[in-house]
């Protein structure tokens, strides 16, 4: 936990860096879907169920340029060719067990008032 204030602007804050990491709808469900283990394209399909291929184009080129993901090509292997796989970098293994399940755990236990009608104060 950061025990200082953000830097001057509240625009740099550490807070700021954290959020862009679930600021695309479908960025903490891939991660959350590569939780379960390595996962080729169509797997990852199914695992994303509503997902388009335009998300499952884009959302995984995003995690792999901030280092969250690392996808492995089948031509690099000894056997028979297997496609492309998707995985969870160390860093993305990090956030995926930590930050991520905890924000999960978080809305699972207050679903009832993230759903419900607004209270009034």
């Amino acid at each position: 936990m950061l025990d200082g204030p953000c830097r001057t602007f509240v625009s740099d804050c550490q807070v700021r860096a954290a959020a862009e990491l679930v600021g695309h709808v479908w960025d903490p469900v891939v991660i959350s879907a590569l939780r379960m283990g390595s996962a080729r394209r169509r797997e990852l399909l199914t695992r994303l169920a509503g997902a388009s291929d335009k998300v499952l184009t884009r959302t995984p080129r995003r995690l792999r340029a901030r280092g969250l993901v690392v996808r492995d090509d089948g031509a690099n292997q000894a056997s028979a060719p297997t496609g492309t796989v998707y995985r969870l970098s160390a860093l993305g293994e990090s956030f995926a067990n930590g930050p991520l399940a905890y924000l999960a755990q978080w809305a699972a236990d207050n679903q009832d008032r993230l759903t419900g009608e607004p209270t009034t104060s």
